[in-house]
């Protein structure tokens, strides 16, 4: 059974980098924090901390994109995604991490 979860969980973080890519916001200032978080978790961060990165990324790109649905919410978002950044740069620094 643990041979079938670990190779699962390599099955799904080989498919997430052409995924995610597919999954674009459509606001620059998402699509710039998700494509730097990406290279941040799948670069520098050990694997065994990886998942749980992914997972608070790929409920953010949910709900951006939903968000991202509605033409009015640009400004909002952009801000969102601004402050993201920010506060993941302090967040990462130990990592190595540019953002």
């Amino acid at each position: 059974m643990k041979h079938l979860i670990f190779g699962t969980v390599i099955f799904a973080a080989a498919l997430a980098p052409s995924f995610a890519a597919a999954q674009e916001i459509g606001i620059q200032a998402c699509d710039d924090f998700i494509a730097k978080y990406e290279a941040c978790v799948s670069g520098k961060i050990p694997a065994a901390s990886q998942v749980e990165f992914t997972n608070a990324l790929a409920q953010w790109r949910t709900q951006w994109k939903q968000l991202a649905a509605d033409p009015n919410n640009n400004m909002i978002l952009t801000g969102i995604c601004n402050q993201m950044q920010q506060q993941s740069k302090a967040s990462f620094t130990p990592y190595g991490c540019a953002f």
